[in-house]
């Protein structure tokens, strides 16, 4: 392997030991937590010097990265959301940076050309082009919505990755701003009434009336009249809720019923309300519980037939829809539809009743591989399975809110950019409604899905993906240099996609596996649990067992394979180079939680509670200091090779959990491979242009590649 020997720049060790319920906990590099001191600024000035140099040496670096860039230019393409004859949809042209959003109608095209994203003759429009508003490719679309009539349009942008979310209304005809911007709408859905005069949304509270530090948590549902100053708008619901509720709101399409939905943080929970808004002012909603009090989580809608539908984990952890009267919404009252299935999980829906024999189409995922299959509306019982282009994902089914007899799904898979399949039940043919813009020519590869068993016998599943050989096959001759990517939280599965950093990683020659770990919702919401709070660890041994499975078979060895994630990934990649170094040559850590102590004091932290466990309970800190890697860096310890990728303008995981962590490895590992940080500014956690991605990645994959020997392999 290449060696990089370096002198690493000076880090003051703090003697800072604190006493926690017993334990005594050290935190020398508390100081780099202050990010505007001198001190942290030399450090980190150091630090880029240091990267600068060893970035100089990656031959690769420039090659990934116009591979990269290359595959991306297939571009993207977006589900519709219809409004009678007019659609809105997303789609990112081959050389675009951002994804531009188009409104289109169709209002004198008949037929089939009517139902395709690019009808000849259709008045296609850009609504939000992000590169016209700001050429620096730093603002973000986070959301939008089109009011009931497609007359109107709420979005919302952020700028160089704060994700503040400016709420504005623009006139669709025109594309004159009507109303905004509405500041503190983080995470905050928009919920129109009918006619497109008001709405519901959620905003922050204003910061000077809130306690120091908690002015990202105290939000609140308003009803906003559109044309007028939000200061003035209708508090509706929130008070005297935990100050880290997320809420959720949506209106039924004729506008009579309004759903509230509040959860603490990302709790696998909620609470859920409804009102009749024409027995009560808008306003002043009369909210009757739905389901209140309970361990589960649902997705409640009003169907055009009048009847409730709630997709919930609800005594199925797989996932049921059941049906009921909205008037006597509980629990009580639900009749299963769709009941839960043993071995797959159920993902979404969409009603289709403009036919004789209104039917449902519903969207599973089996081991991370999604299914679609067509259901009878009244009773449930399944009528035919749609046939996929291949084994991958499907994305969340979009309908007509009017009612008719089609629906959208996007697919993709880790060879195939994304498309957007329409399904036409009263025919039963799936098409394709559009495709990925872009021509792009891409590699060889072949993705096969295994088994393995974690430490204490559970069965785990991994995709692993490899140059295919002239038969179709997997080509290995030898142990190849392997890139080990995993999540493992917070619900979120590991799905197939087209991935430009899997590919081109793979056509180099290398391998990359993505395991499917405890903590996301790959077999349900039990799969998660048994990956959180004081389960935490099932995650990390999980990922261990998955590199031991890859050595143990020949994929690779430890001297060729890294780990790679990020956010709660990065902590999943902190836990496995301090538990088990042994195992990996390289890490990339990007975006990552790794002091799990302090973790709950920045941003948006205590949201996680739920997640992780609290440092202020004496038994949930023992949880967090039984993983925590910042407090598991051991001097004298030979530790791979890392790369900490943090971003500064990330108001999701500051970067501060880098900094500790790249300051306590580098005054720790005796290995004599290079410890790095790559900090980046003016991005964030999320969304950004293509060529900041490219960038990224291909630093990322030169960086993998030089320290397991890709080029040697």
């Amino acid at each position: 392997m290449a060696s990089f020997r370096v002198e690493y720049p000076a880090a003051q060790r703090l003697n800072l030991v604190e006493d926690l319920f017993g334990h005594p906990v050290a935190d020398p590099y508390r100081w780099l937590e202050d990010a505007g001191s001198p001190q942290t600024a030399e450090w980190l000035a150091a630090e880029e010097s240091l990267w600068a140099g060893y970035r100089a040496g990656l031959s690769d670096r420039e090659a990934f990265a116009a591979r990269v860039r290359e595959l991306l230019r297939v571009g993207s393409v977006g589900l519709p959301a219809w409004r009678g004859t007019t659609q809105f949809y997303t789609r990112r042209d081959p050389d675009q940076e951002h994804a531009v959003l188009y409104v289109a109608d169709t209002d004198a095209i008949s037929g089939a050309d009517a139902t395709s994203a690019t009808s000849a003759g259709a008045t296609e429009r850009a609504l939000i082009d992000l590169i016209a508003i700001d050429p620096s490719g730093r603002t973000t679309l986070d959301a939008y919505q089109p009011d009931k009539e497609g007359r109107l349009l709420a979005y919302q942008l952020s700028h160089g990755g704060d994700e503040e979310s400016l709420l504005r209304v623009l006139d669709v005809a025109t594309g004159e701003l009507v109303d905004g911007p509405i500041d503190r709408c983080r995470y905050s859905g928009v919920a129109w009434l009918p006619g497109g005069k008001a709405f519901y949304y959620v905003r922050r509270l204003p910061p000077d009336t809130l306690p120091e530090g908690e002015a990202q948590y105290h939000r609140r549902v308003y009803l906003h009249q559109v044309g007028t100053s939000p200061e003035s708008d209708v508090e509706v619901f929130g008070a005297g809720r935990d100050k880290t509720t997320y809420y959720g709101a949506s209106v039924s399409m004729d506008g009579r019923w309004l759903i509230i939905s509040a959860s603490i943080g990302t709790a696998p929970r909620e609470d859920i309300w409804i009102a009749d808004l024409t027995a009560s002012d808008p306003a002043t909603p009369l909210l009757v519980p739905l389901m209140v009090g309970l361990d589960a989580q649902a997705s409640p809608r009003i169907g055009r037939d009048g009847r409730l539908y709630v997709l919930t984990d609800l005594a199925a952890p797989r996932g049921r829809l059941c049906v009921a009267d909205p008037a006597a919404p509980g629990p009580d009252g639900w009749r299963d539809l769709i009941p839960e299935d043993a071995t797959s999980v159920l993902r979404s829906y969409a009603i289709l009743d403009d036919l004789p024999r209104p039917v449902l189409i519903v969207s599973r995922m089996r081991h991370a591989v999604s299914e679609v299959a067509v259901h009878d509306l009244d009773s449930g019982d399944r009528l035919s399975g749609l046939e996929l282009p291949g084994i991958g994902s499907a994305g969340g089914i979009a309908e007509r809110p009017e009612g008719g007899h089609e629906a959208w799904f996007g697919y993709t898979d880790y060879t195939t950019p994304p498309v957007v399949l329409r399904y036409d039940a009263a025919t039963g043919e799936v098409s394709t409604w559009a495709k990925s813009p872009g021509a792009v020519a891409t590699p060889r590869v072949t993705a096969s899905q295994v088994s393995y068993q974690s430490a204490d016998g559970t069965e785990v599943r991994m995709v692993v993906i490899e140059p295919r050989g002239d038969g179709g096959q997997a080509a290995r001759p030898a142990e190849r240099s392997c890139i080990l990517y995993g999540y493992g939280g917070f619900d979120i599965s590991m799905t197939p996609g087209y991935s430009a950093n899997i590919l081109a990683w793979v056509e180099a020659g290398g391998v990359y596996a993505v395991a499917a770990l405890r903590g996301g919702s790959e077999e349900g919401e039990e799969w998660h649990r048994a990956g959180m709070l004081d389960r935490k660890q099932n995650v990390f041994d999980d990922f261990h067992a998955a590199a031991e499975h890859l050595i143990a078979t020949g994929v690779t060895s430890p001297a060729r394979l890294a780990v790679w994630g990020g956010s709660n990934g990065g902590l999943l990649v902190g836990a496995a180079i301090t538990q088990r170094p042994e195992l990996f040559s390289a890490a990339i850590c990007s975006a990552p939680l790794l002091d799990m102590v302090r973790y709950e004091r920045f941003p948006i932290g205590e949201t996680w509670n739920t997640e992780y466990g609290t440092a202020s309970s004496p038994v949930e800190l023992e949880w967090l200091l039984g993983y925590s890697p910042y407090h598991h860096v051991v001097d004298g310890t030979a530790y791979p090779s890392v790369l900490f990728t943090v971003f500064s303008n990330d108001t999701r995981v500051d970067p501060l959990h880098g900094y500790k962590m790249c300051a306590a490895l580098q005054h720790a590992t005796s290995s004599g491979r290079p410890i790095l940080l790559r900090a980046e500014g003016q991005v964030g956690h999320g969304q950004r242009a293509v060529s900041l991605s490219a960038s990224l990645a291909g630093d990322c994959l030169a960086f993998v590649a030089r320290e397991t020997g890709l080029r040697d392999a």
